[in-house]
């Protein structure tokens, strides 16, 4: 079979009945860099044929190859504006499999992408050849292209962010025992992704997630901390809790985000807590409990008193966060405040942070750091944020950039430049690994449909629960990473000049300003940005 091949940006998503646009001949980055490309291929002629990717370059060895997989989507792809790719149900790219001896599946007229990641490949500029050969290593097709490394690396990532970990959907995919030696060699592994891809404050289940739980049912329990009552007396164990907090460090992981202490969208309830009561382990609070009541403030007093000795003793306390809870809407304002109130007393040398939108929250004795959505930020620039935070989720659709797989990868993107822009200092997005349904009703197979669970496609999770426990990631986390490695090219180029200078590079012959909302619409901006940047620091070191 003869094939047909071309090289494409790793923002292009090849879809399978249409020919992509958008080749290129040439990549660039620094030597800690992730540097991605794709390539595209069709058959030429009837039938279907196995045949291999084979790479020929002076780096071949620092190459990564892995296949495109596309996935159902079924519905759900919510109305936004037109910015998006398509709107129907149909197969859209978006998981990233390891190759089996290089394998590729070609067949006729049917287009099929092939992602590379140059990872750390000495400075120079190499040129780099894929060829798909047939197994007498005959090749069907020859593609080329140069890569130059930067002698230079990146900053730290200065961002604070967090993609919610949710421990429980694994034990639960899985089938795994919670806290056992393979739950734990689970966890570590995706954790490890995350922390490569610029998640550097993970998601710590003190208690289990009070999150996306339909009122009444109960998520797994994952509860890192133990709890004895002994004539009506509190005392809690923190192995666990110290043994998580070893691993993230091992991993890389820097911050620690605390499971909320009241249940999501209002506050009303405690979240569930496991306890030995005179000997028999059995939930003492949930849904049945009043988040102000004498109860639970009483268990409170006690339970932060010793976590928060803990995590300082552990050397943590300032890389620690605290959640009161979750996207708190108007009429809960008085018992947010209320709960609030109850914690502060033990919280004064920690930070408290929470998703929540409604500007009536920007008061000191209620919110910390207030994170609003992108789609609803404007009013809290206007007032004004000492350490401005910012958030997506499931509503943020009209305009403003997301994780949605409809969306152009360049929407994905942008949210680097975004963050640079407003001097951003924390970010959050909930669903690293979510695999329950809307709610929590029922735990799904993330590769059966990426909207199955009742979200808008590509929502709920980054990366894939593969096998052996090991995770598969998609190409919205490789493109999400790629805006973290952007924000880190335009902090260190500011270090090098000033803030106006990489501002005017940003919004060098545009229209308008860039905004959260106002942006450019095409692939070439990000690709020619970063391209500028770079040449811009590599005057300078």
């Amino acid at each position: 079979m003869e094939v047909t091949s071309m090289i494409l940006s790793s923002l292009i998503k090849v879809f399978s009945d249409e020919k992509p646009a958008g080749k290129i001949s040439h990549v660039e980055g620094f030597i800690n860099e992730t540097i991605s490309f794709q390539s595209a291929h069709k058959g030429n002629n009837y039938g279907n044929c196995v045949l291999m990717v084979k790479i020929i370059s002076p780096i071949q060895e620092f190459i990564r190859v892995r296949d495109v997989q596309t996935i159902p989507v079924l519905s759900n792809l919510r109305p936004s504006d037109d910015y998006v790719l398509r709107r129907t149900p149909g197969l859209y790219p978006d998981l990233l499999t390891e190759l089996d001896n290089n394998v590729i599946y070609v067949s006729a007229d049917i287009w099929r992408g092939i992602w590379f990641d140059i990872e750390n490949a000495p400075p120079g500029t190499y040129p780099i050849e894929v060829q798909i050969v047939d197994g007498g290593d005959n090749p069907k097709s020859t593609t080329s292209l140069t890569a130059t490394i930067h002698a230079a690396k990146l900053p730290k990532q200065k961002l604070i962010r967090t993609d919610w970990f949710h421990a429980d959907c694994l034990a639960g995919y899985y089938q795994v025992e919670v806290w056992s030696e393979e739950h734990w060699r689970i966890v570590r592994n995706f954790i490890e992704v995350a922390v490569k891809r610029g998640t550097n404050m993970i998601t710590t289940p003190t208690f289990t997630l009070p999150l996306d739980t339909e009122p009444g049912l109960e998520r797994i329990t994952t509860q890192l901390v133990d709890v004895e009552v002994n004539n009506d007396q509190y005392s809690f164990g923190f192995e666990r809790l110290r043994r998580w907090v070893d691993m993230c460090h091992e991993c890389g992981g820097e911050y620690f985000e605390i499971a909320h202490l009241f249940s999501q969208w209002g506050a009303k309830h405690a979240p569930k807590v496991m306890a030995t009561v005179d000997g028999e382990y059995k939930r003492i609070f949930g849904w049945e409990t009043d988040s102000i009541g004498e109860e639970y403030k009483i268990f409170l007093g006690a339970y932060l008193t010793e976590l928060t000795a803990f995590l300082k003793e552990m050397g943590i306390g300032d890389k620690c966060y605290f959640h009161i809870s979750d996207e708190p809407q108007k009429d809960h304002f008085e018992r947010y405040k209320a709960c609030r109130q109850i914690v502060a007393p033990y919280l004064k040398d920690f930070k408290i942070i929470d998703a929540m939108s409604e500007i009536e929250y920007f008061r000191p004795d209620v919110a910390d750091i207030p994170i609003p959505a992108t789609s609803l930020a404007a009013p809290f620039f206007d007032v004004g944020m000492k350490e401005p935070w910012l958030y997506y989720a499931c509503g943020e659709l009209n305009k403003v950039s997301n994780l949605f797989v409809q969306f152009p990868s360049a929407r994905n993107r942008i949210l680097g430049v975004q963050l640079y822009k407003y001097a951003i200092q924390g970010f959050l997005y909930w669903g690293f690994n979510f695999y329950n349904t809307y709610n929590s009703f029922a735990q799904l197979d993330p590769y059966r449909a990426l909207d199955n669970g009742g979200f808008p496609a590509g929502n709920s999770y980054q990366v894939y629960p593969g096998r052996g426990g090991v995770p598969e990631e998609s190409i919205r986390l490789m493109v999400v990473h790629h805006s973290m490695q952007d924000l880190r090219a335009l902090q260190m180029l500011e270090g090098l000049t000033n803030r106006d200078f990489v501002i005017d590079i940003i919004e060098e012959g545009l229209d308008e300003p860039i905004s959260l909302t106002e942006y450019p619409r095409n692939d070439t901006y990000l690709l020619d940005l970063r391209n500028r940047v770079n040449h811009e620091i590599m005057k300078r070191v």
